[in-house]
């Protein structure tokens, strides 16, 4: 079965995010991996990684999505998230935790739905704090 045929399943026990959305969680998750790792940089040859290192919270999980989402989409990012259905982190959330009981994400004992709950007002967040630089208009 393919990925999108999972997720087809998902959205039909819960319907109140379209297949975009989850694709979009999973995508943000990508990023923020990659943010993390990029943002570690220096780290020393021969250092393990621990699993808390290459765990990603529910904190900066939400930062990469909104990062991702202006960079993708700019000040069209709350309009597309909320046609998605995502509305909140908490939103954010819940589809992680769909994600982790159709056994397409793996839950940690880190993990707990309450760390997605407030990280930040996602109507602020996307548009108050939109800054457009010279190199988004090319």
């Amino acid at each position: 079965m393919s990925l999108r045929d999972d997720l087809a399943s998902v959205v039909a026990r819960d319907a109140r995010y379209s297949i975009q959305a989850y694709i979009f969680v999973l995508e943000s998750l990508e990023f923020t991996k990659f943010l993390k790792k990029r943002n570690r940089g220096g780290r020393k040859a021969g250092t393990r990684k621990t699993p808390l290192m290459r765990h990603i919270t529910g904190r900066q999980l939400c930062e990469g999505l909104r990062e991702l989402a202006l960079r993708q989409f700019g000040l069209m990012a709350l309009t597309v998230l909320h046609q998605w259905g995502i509305r909140s982190t908490s939103d954010v959330g819940n589809i992680v935790f769909h994600l982790i009981a159709a056994g397409e994400l793996e839950q940690s004992k880190y993990d707990a739905r309450e760390d997605f709950d407030d990280v930040y007002d996602m109507d602020s967040a996307l548009r108050v704090d939109y800054v457009m630089t010279l190199d988004d208009v090319a």
